[in-house]
């Protein structure tokens, strides 16, 4: 849709709430980088268990760690174009972190299968970000229609 020159295309608060979790996704997954940000650097491995690396001196992360989080981050970029982007975004993402979230729960620690690596700080964290995104992606994913999709969006009878 083109706007004319006194158009301007505003973001739904949705919209808005994901690009704030993209900017936090983007921002942890460099910080994931960085040395002093990231405890035990030296440490950081690819994947595994194996990488003593802390993000804060906290949370477990690896060099694939900190990818998916660049990845989740620009995924969500190209979702936020949209009401139900965003909306499916947040819900989808939630629903994600939730089950790693679980994941983390029943494989140990210090087990071959714990390739992300999460610890209990990061257990907890995934869940929280699984209700906040949850919850944004509910309460503010209504179009102002009540139609559940962009407004811009041509409708047929």
């Amino acid at each position: 849709m083109a706007l004319s020159g006194n158009q301007v295309r505003t973001r739904t608060p949705v919209q808005t709430a994901a690009l704030a979790v993209v900017a936090v996704f983007l921002l942890v997954g460099v910080a994931g980088f960085i040395p002093g940000i990231t405890t035990n650097y030296s440490e950081l491995s690819f994947a595994g268990h194996h990488s003593g690396a802390m993000l804060l001196g906290i949370f477990a992360v690896s060099v694939l760690h900190n990818i998916v989080h660049l990845l989740f981050g620009v995924a969500g970029i190209a979702f936020a174009r949209s009401i139900s982007g965003s909306r499916n975004y947040l819900i989808g993402g939630g629903a994600v972190y939730a089950v790693l979230g679980l994941y983390g729960l029943i494989i140990g620690h210090g087990s071959g299968a714990n390739f992300v690596p999460v610890n209990n700080a990061d257990n907890w964290l995934h869940f929280g970000l699984a209700a906040g995104m949850i919850a944004l992606g509910v309460a503010l994913g209504r179009s102002p229609r009540g139609r559940g999709d962009d407004p811009a969006v041509e409708r047929r009878p």
